[in-house]
């Protein structure tokens, strides 16, 4: 089925309106990123857990999906109506090409090297070296496919640091990939830990598809014995604020690894946590570090 894409620049405040006017006129889908994405104008927006809601941006680029046979003009004029807006002038509609949408997103995952010995596949893929440890992840509803920089910084974490029988504790586990890349290198035991119900389902079907006997919890209600190693890729203002809970889940002389955290962060982090760790220096991937250390 073709489809068309309406695509008009819009101020901050005419963002929401608009693309709820547009949805009621029929739009299927909107999607809005900064029109000054690539300029010197450009305005990353983010927020943590803990911090105030993301500002909107001073320009939005509206876009949203119609069907092929659908009045794109009649359906702007209407939304326009309803949210109280001028219609645009000259506003850009433009065919959207059939594709094979499942074939377009596999051919973005292909086998990752992380180390000498350790990969991250997806299952439509051949194992590149079939007698490494080959970790059997296929992206989803859940943060963790190995791509991203502070995924590869715990994987490579854990492939120098365990030696083979500890417990392991991946606190915020997303698609458990850590936790199953814990047992797949010799660890005794892997627990994953994490607020959100999809991701405990997804990595629960991950380490059956590795063939490991992860467990994975809810956050809320955990009871967690102290573990040799706590690895936490979550984000700065959770770690700071879970810093004595996650310090109570490491033995003494055990080791802990935290990431998520930007470069410009990481000496806020390890201000908290110094309190409780002898810290490494942090290693850095692309704009990412991760801090580790030994508990006292």
């Amino acid at each position: 089925m073709p489809y068309q894409a309406l695509a008009l620049t819009v101020a901050a405040a005419e963002v929401e309106p608009l693309s709820d006017a547009l949805v009621e006129a029929g739009a299927l889908a909107v999607d809005v990123a900064d029109a000054d994405a690539g300029t010197p104008l450009e305005s990353p927006l983010f927020a943590e857990p803990g911090e105030d809601p993301a500002r909107a941006w001073p320009r939005a680029r509206l876009q949203a999906l119609f069907a092929g046979d659908a009045d794109v003009a009649a359906a702007l004029a209407a939304a326009c109506a309803a949210a109280g807006l001028p219609v645009p002038a000259a506003p850009a509609v433009m065919p959207v090409a059939e594709q094979d949408w499942v074939r377009l997103t596999q051919s973005q995952f292909t086998p990752l090297r992380i180390t000498g010995r350790l990969w991250v596949v997806p299952s439509w893929c051949e194992p590149p070296e079939p007698s490494a440890i080959n970790l059997l992840i296929d992206p989803g509803l859940a943060f963790g496919t190995g791509s991203h920089a502070t995924t590869r910084l715990c994987l490579g974490w854990l492939d120098a640091t365990l030696r083979g029988g500890e417990r392991v504790i991946d606190y915020g586990c997303g698609s458990g990939i850590l936790a199953i890349a814990a047992l797949r290198l010799g660890a005794a035991s892997a627990t994953g830990v994490d607020i959100d119900p999809q991701a405990l389902l997804a990595a629960r079907d991950n380490a059956a598809h590795n063939s490991v006997a992860a467990e994975f919890l809810p956050a809320q209600g955990a009871r967690l014995e102290p573990a040799d190693v706590l690895v936490a890729n979550i984000l700065t203002n959770p770690l700071k604020l879970l810093a004595p809970m996650l310090a109570q889940l490491v033995r003494p002389g055990g080791r802990i690894a935290l990431s998520g955290v930007l470069a410009q962060q990481a000496e806020e982090v390890a201000g908290v946590y110094r309190a409780f760790f002898e810290l490494e220096p942090p290693r850095q991937d692309e704009d990412w570090v991760l801090i580790a250390g030994v508990r006292r």
